[in-house]
């Protein structure tokens, strides 16, 4: 059996290495147009931001160790430039010499993966802008630093490698600038949870430009003029990080089924519309495995998966890809932020039946020193339960939660079964009743009654006429230091000797800092005969999202 490879990275190489495993007489032929057939993709901006230094960190394998060790024949700088499935050949072209050649298949897995979208906008050409997706890019960028030592950049694009490649940047010593036309950072995010990270991001000497775009990019006095929908900047470089389209032509001309957006359509076995052309990687149209629609997810954990799976199918071992949930985290400075399954956008635009809790957790025991706290949204459905999305924004101990929240997905587990999870506990490292054990009950104190939530986007329609009560538990110190307007304060401690204050007749609105204490205020009232309703999230995630929300205006700075 002759399997043949067009790209490496993580879909192609996992599947060509997982194939000589399974079968040590397979003839494997690996084609990459680059040099480098696995490398650490996401690993890029930490070189140009120095955290790597060697060059060398940044490759898993070479051609040479790749042959050595798993016999497969690579061959790097040639392109497969077309398919002919009725011959089952591929013709390739050596990007060297020139030359062309015809390569016969018995299996052929297509795993060219993605290249950055460049918009129509004028000026992208210059030598002062640049794009990251390879490794010669990241060299591309660090010579340019090393040998024009530019003071400022501007990223144009607030996904993960733009949000990185900001940190980086200000890393080797710029001064960065993120312009994004979305109105926040980081897609998976909802615009609640982006808040912390805007707020942080801000406070680390970054710029941002929300919700405006780049239109056109011109050479001013040896530098770059950035000119926006609003405004203009000036800097010395600029990185194009708006996002990636698949590299899909060869299968499009080869006459292969694509979606309408060029992704590869695939079975659960990774087979294209060809039974003898496999695709793996960013280039395929995959199941979101949580609402069971189509969609492409690019990430470097569902390639590796999906590569073992099409080499499994090739070799007669029935496996199945059950589809991609979106599991991802990045770092921000100090600042971790991670996202599984739907955000509250897409539970939204699907019309799923869903509701939504906020919770504020500490990493670990509060008596123990060193702890942070994490801000926790959980997307839930209704009635059942069921965990559909979560979105962890802090510090210490985000990765866990969200790795334990991804397998509760991936298992159908509903936050009942959340309260039930056993998970490690000593002072340093969680508390008795762990972050997402916490998040599982209040989203069953809300589902059985316990408590009626009502959130951040809510307060401002809350009627000041006297018509309703809104009551503030905090402390009187943290009263005087902020507060939401019409909310009156009767500390939690003191509530008790207070009720005369409150009217059983109408609805009281309850908040605290974090949710806490107003949840039990609520408790309280309800057990007196009151109607009452927890703020959740509390005063923090109202207070982040509504002053927060306001970014700065750095539409024309540097920009005369």
């Amino acid at each position: 059996m002759k399997v043949v490879i067009v790209g490496g990275v993580a879909g192609g190489a996992t599947a060509a290495a997982r194939l000589r495993r399974l079968d040590e007489k397979a003839d494997i032929v690996m084609f990459e147009k680059g040099e480098y057939i696995s490398y650490a993709n996401c690993g890029l901006p930490y070189y140009i931001g120095g955290t790597i230094s060697k060059k060398s960190a940044l490759t898993l394998q070479t051609p040479d160790s790749f042959r050595s060790r798993f016999n497969v024949d690579v061959r790097i700088k040639t392109e497969i430039i077309s398919i002919n499935r009725a011959e089952k050949t591929v013709t390739a072209r050596n990007l060297i010499t020139g030359e062309e050649y015809k390569e016969n298949y018995d299996k052929l897995i297509l795993s060219m993966g993605a290249e950055p979208v460049k918009p129509p906008i004028k000026g992208l050409e210059n030598n002062k802008v640049f794009t990251l997706r390879t490794v010669p890019d990241t060299f591309k960028i660090r010579e340019y630093i090393d040998s024009h030592h530019p003071e400022n950049a501007v990223v144009v694009g607030g996904g993960a490698i733009g949000v990185e490649m900001a940190e980086n940047l200000k890393n080797a010593g710029l001064d960065v600038t993120i312009v994004e036309l979305a109105d926040h950072l980081i897609a998976p995010l909802d615009f609640d949870m982006a808040q912390d990270v805007h707020k942080y991001i801000k406070s680390q000497g970054v710029r941002l430009i929300l919700s405006n775009g780049v239109k056109e990019i011109e050479e001013s006095d040896g530098r770059l003029k950035v000119i926006l929908n609003k405004g203009c900047l000036l800097t010395d470089m600029l990185i194009l990080s708006v996002g990636v389209r698949p590299e899909s032509r060869i299968a499009k001309e080869a006459g292969l089924e694509l979606n309408q957006k060029g992704f590869i359509k695939v079975n659960e076995n990774m087979q294209t519309s060809d039974s003898d052309i496999y695709a793996v990687g960013d280039a395929v149209e995959i199941d979101e495995f949580v609402t069971k629609s189509k969609a492409s997810i690019p990430l470097a954990g569902p390639a590796n998966k999906q590569g073992r799976i099409a080499a499994d199918n090739i070799c007669g071992i029935k496996s199945k890809y059950k589809g991609t949930q979106g599991s991802s985290i990045i770092k921000v400075f100090d600042m971790t932020v991670a996202s599984t399954g739907i955000n509250e956008r897409t539970a939204k635009a699907m019309g799923i039946n869903y509701d939504k809790v906020f919770t504020y957790s500490a990493s670990h025991a509060g008596y123990y020193p060193g702890g942070s706290m994490m801000s926790i949204k959980t997307i839930f459905e209704k009635p059942s339960g069921k965990i559909l999305g979560v979105q962890i924004v802090g510090y210490d101990g985000v990765d866990k939660r969200c790795d334990v929240f991804a397998t509760a997905i991936r298992a159908g587990m509903t936050a009942f079964d959340l309260t039930e999870l056993e998970l490690c506990y000593a002072p340093p490292f969680s508390s008795a009743k762990d972050p997402v054990n916490f998040a599982g009950y209040v989203i069953e104190n809300t589902l059985t009654g316990m408590v009626k939530n009502f959130h951040w986007h809510d307060v401002k329609d809350l009627p000041r006429d006297g018509s309703v009560q809104l009551l503030d538990v905090r402390t009187t110190r943290e009263y005087s230091n902020g507060r939401i307007d019409g909310f009156i304060n009767i500390p939690l401690d003191s509530l008790r000797d207070n009720l005369d204050k409150l009217d059983k007749s109408k609805p009281v609105y309850v908040h605290c800092h974090s949710g806490l204490r107003s949840y039990i205020a609520c408790r309280l009232l309800s057990g007196l005969g009151f109607d009452a309703y927890n703020l959740s999230g509390g005063y923090r995630l109202y207070e982040t999202v509504v002053n927060q929300s306001n970014i700065e205006d750095y539409s024309c700075y540097n920009c005369k």
